[in-house]
């Protein structure tokens, strides 16, 4: 296979990073510039319910030429209970669980994946014109690992802990929305591996539903 071949099938590894980090953390300038200058009032209802947040259709990471898509993921929390689904003048926050990854292929022949994420996770919701919300993993909280014709260890957030925000939409169900959203990593391996990309970029929505009453639907307002 040509070095160039061979550098853009290990590159796959850096984008299925953003993929974790970016459902359910990250960092995304142009969301962060799209965030209202002064806080408002937010409430998240229905107050101490569970949700689960799923993907619906496929998670796509690109990096570079080389694209990742994955077609489930999924992860769960709690509103906060009254009065904690509701803050005056800013998000409300709340744990979430590391999300999970599965039924990955790449767009390179030879190359598989795997992803693992652990620590404390959190999601914050921003009531405004969009809706914004926030998610935030811990430093290393994912790490995706790619094997085949090559081997590159791929971590994100991998000097601290790191935020990035997506759309959210009120709905039956709600959808939380990313679109080339940007996340820090740090890749190292072997040769081909791509050891000087510093950053990735992932696209995906989530459905998220209200666990404890289905019935129900987990809303944003002001």
């Amino acid at each position: 296979m040509a070095p160039s071949t061979t550098r853009k099938a290990l590159s796959l590894g850096t984008g299925l990073a953003a993929a974790g980090v970016l459902l359910f953390t990250g960092a995304t300038a142009t969301a962060a510039q799209g965030a209202p200058a002064l806080a408002g009032s937010t409430t998240v209802t229905p107050a101490g319910h569970g949700f689960k947040a799923t993907l619906s259709g496929k998670a796509t990471f690109k990096a570079g030429a080389v694209t990742v898509s994955c077609s489930v993921s999924s992860s769960t929390g709690t509103v906060p209970a009254a009065p904690g689904n509701h803050n005056a003048a800013g998000p409300v926050s709340s744990a979430i669980t590391p999300p999970t990854f599965s039924s990955c292929t790449t767009s390179m022949p030879g190359v598989g994946a795997t992803v693992t994420a652990g620590g404390g996770w959190t999601v914050s919701m921003q009531h405004g014109a969009p809706v914004v919300a926030s998610f935030t993993l811990p430093a290393g909280g994912l790490v995706v690992k790619t094997s085949g014709i090559a081997s590159c260890t791929v971590t994100a957030a991998p000097t601290a802990p790191a935020t990035t925000s997506g759309t959210w939409t009120n709905g039956a169900p709600s959808s939380l929305a990313f679109s080339n959203s940007q996340v820090p990593v740090k890749v190292v391996g072997g040769f081909g591996c791509p050891t000087s990309a510093t950053t990735s970029s992932f696209s995906a929505t989530y459905l998220v539903a209200d666990t404890t009453d289905p019935a129900q639907q987990i809303t944003v307002a002001g």
